[in-house]
């Protein structure tokens, strides 16, 4: 694909329409770096939230509020501007910046469905299996894997930023037809079957767990404690699934090109969309721990309340 297609950024964009975009996309970027502090605060403040699982869910939002204060701005300058206008230093990072905050993104994606196949298929060897050193030591392996692997598909872009440019002020990056079926296999592909699998496993067992509860509905109270616990459980994982819905839905489109045998270039038309499509990810994942997770709406209504400010409130009974 070595012919340039015209961009909609190559003609400027009338006033009032710039106008529009940057309003949107503005209130998308503050939504997500808004509702992801949200979560980080909540997890990181409130003792009873600090489980594995939600130590998951403070990186997955982590990387989340990285896109929304260093990708989307950038990109959205990137989507409305005739010109690229941060130089050709600034031009090379932003694509390493916004590459190995979505591989991170992917990565707590897989990390998160692990830990629901284990909490719902092996609930008894749960606490052994996931403990808290374990999880810091994914993650921390999760996000170094994320920078190295994408300095290694954008090393060439890195040492000579303008490379592909047909004229000064732009910033073309374009991933080889190799390295993009490189990366579909390996951030997109790889990742998917993982999650996919897992969550078939985690659906297929809750079920059969459902059917053995109503078996045997009539035993005794100690039951009744395994049910609201698996209950809980259970609405976690629903909560996962839908996100990890959502984000195929959402990724699907960027990978298209690698998938049809092509090079990825961002001078394509259809890369705006397609990469804000990527971005917006960040700001729905939030959005649907609002909607499924009590405890989120309870710690939201005290950090906006300012009620986290008084004395123990970080002990508060918040599940």
């Amino acid at each position: 694909s070595g012919k340039h297609t015209l961009n909609m950024t190559d003609m400027k964009l009338p006033g009032s329409e710039s106008v529009l975009l940057y309003t949107l996309l503005s209130s998308i970027t503050v939504s997500t770096v808004v509702l992801n502090l949200l979560v980080i605060i909540s997890i990181s403040y409130f003792r009873q939230l600090q489980t594995p699982t939600n130590m998951l869910l403070l990186s997955l939002a982590t990387s989340d509020l990285l896109v929304g204060l260093l990708v989307m701005p950038v990109e959205a300058m990137r989507f409305i501007e005739p010109c690229w206008l941060l130089g050709d230093v600034m031009c090379a990072l932003s694509y390493i910046v916004g590459f190995t905050l979505t591989s991170a993104s992917v990565g707590n994606m897989v990390l998160i469905s692990i830990d629901r196949y284990v909490a719902i298929c092996y609930p008894l060897q749960y606490p052994t299996k996931i403990t808290r050193s374990r999880i810091e030591v994914s993650v921390s392996l999760c996000w170094a894997c994320s920078l190295l692997y994408n300095g290694l598909i954008l090393k060439d872009h890195l040492r000579q930023p303008d490379r592909f440019n047909s004229c000064y002020g732009e910033c073309l990056v374009v991933i080889s037809y190799i390295s993009g079926t490189i990366d579909l296999v390996f951030t997109f592909i790889v990742p998917c079957s993982v999650i996919v699998i897992l969550y078939m496993r985690v659906f297929v067992e809750a079920v059969s767990q459902a059917r053995a509860m109503q078996s045997h509905v009539a035993a005794v109270t100690v039951t009744t404690v395994r049910v609201t616990a698996n209950k809980s459980e259970k609405k976690a994982a629903r909560t996962l699934g839908i996100i990890i819905f959502m984000f195929l839905m959402t990724f699907c489109p960027y990978y298209y090109p690698s998938l049809a045998g092509q090079d990825i270039s961002n001078n394509a038309s259809s890369w705006a969309i397609v990469s804000w499509m990527v971005y917006f990810n960040s700001c729905l994942n939030p959005l649907v721990y609002a909607f499924f997770y009590p405890w989120f709406r309870k710690s939201i209504s005290l950090i906006v309340t300012l009620k986290i400010l008084k004395q123990d409130c970080s002990q508060a009974n918040i599940l």
